[in-house]
């Protein structure tokens, strides 16, 4: 039975109250466990727009095969773009590191406007393509993979509170030249930033803005981000009785869509099993609105 907005309210005030307690953060799992029922608590109170409206990172990642899996990387990003300007969302780079062929090994954007983060969350997982790769000298037919991650912008308090529970001495820093594509460097000052949360190893590496603290401090941003989703995803594996090793492992065994452009056009959405045949107009223009309606119900 669904509460009250009343009964809510009062849930919100107790765990605030709860959190704002000195002993809060003793007992790392139990906290973060709270913290993440405090924002779904305010999600449902005002409508799920408090996280959409904070916006989303998008994160492409090249999978194994070179240049044709980077190639696959640039048509995804091309997609999500001509999708996102249809939505009027504003778009940045947060990091990029490309080939010298036009294609990225991987990608971070940073998106803002109304209910991105809803709207795009269900995109995470792996994205497979099968075409004549324009690469091999052959026209041979070649199997591309990328990995999507889709990352919420956290609002300054849910940020600050899971801050909180994340140890310095957990967190490795480097920082590094910036480089455009050939390894060449940008500028003569270490401006970009690699964080790396030692306990699950996740990483983060933004490079988009000229100053070092700047970036250091969408890297800290992201990371939390990363974290924050991966709390989430062994909270629902646990209510799903799942196994949270498999919650934990890489990605790349969780296929989410097919793109075939050869020996026959189709895009399928393998959790959704909603399917087209027009493979130029959800590639070249963006039209995956469909697609996006379907994976709300996921």
């Amino acid at each position: 039975m669904s509460q009250s907005p009343q009964e809510i309210e009062k849930e919100i005030k107790d765990l605030e109250s709860e959190i704002a307690q000195p002993g809060f953060w003793s007992n790392k799992d139990s906290a973060q466990e709270k913290i993440l029922r405090l924002k779904e608590l305010k999600l449902e109170l005002e409508g799920g727009n408090k996280l959409d409206q904070g916006g989303a990172v998008l994160n492409i990642l090249a999978g194994a095969g070179g240049e044709d899996s980077e190639d696959w990387v640039r048509m995804l990003l091309n997609m999500y773009l001509k999708y996102f300007e249809k939505q009027n969302w504003q778009v940045s780079f947060l990091h990029q590191h490309k080939n010298e062929q036009g294609g990225f090994r991987n990608l971070s954007l940073e998106i803002f406007g109304k209910n991105v983060y809803g709207a795009i969350k269900n995109e995470s997982g792996v994205h497979r393509l099968v075409r004549i790769s324009p690469f091999n000298a052959k026209a041979k037919r070649h199997t591309s993979f990328a990995l999507v991650e889709v990352l919420p912008i956290l609002p300054k308090t849910d940020f600050e509170n899971f801050k909180n529970s994340i140890k310095n001495e957990e967190i490795s820093l480097e920082t590094f030249k910036a480089s455009k594509p050939g390894g060449q460097n940008v500028n003569k000052r270490e401006t970009a930033v690699r964080l790396v949360h030692k306990p699950s190893g996740l990483t983060v590496h933004i490079s988009s803005e000229r100053s070092q603290e700047r970036n250091k401090e969408k890297a800290f941003a992201l990371l939390y981000a990363k974290l924050f989703k991966l709390a989430e995803e062994k909270k629902k594996a646990e209510l799903e009785g799942k196994s949270l090793a498999k919650i934990t492992e890489r990605e790349w065994g969780n296929q989410i869509r097919n793109y075939v452009t050869h020996p026959y056009k189709l895009v399928k959405d393998l959790r959704t099993n909603l399917e087209t045949k027009e493979v130029e107009k959800i590639l070249e223009k963006g039209e995956i609105e469909e697609f996006i309606t379907a994976e709300k119900n996921l």
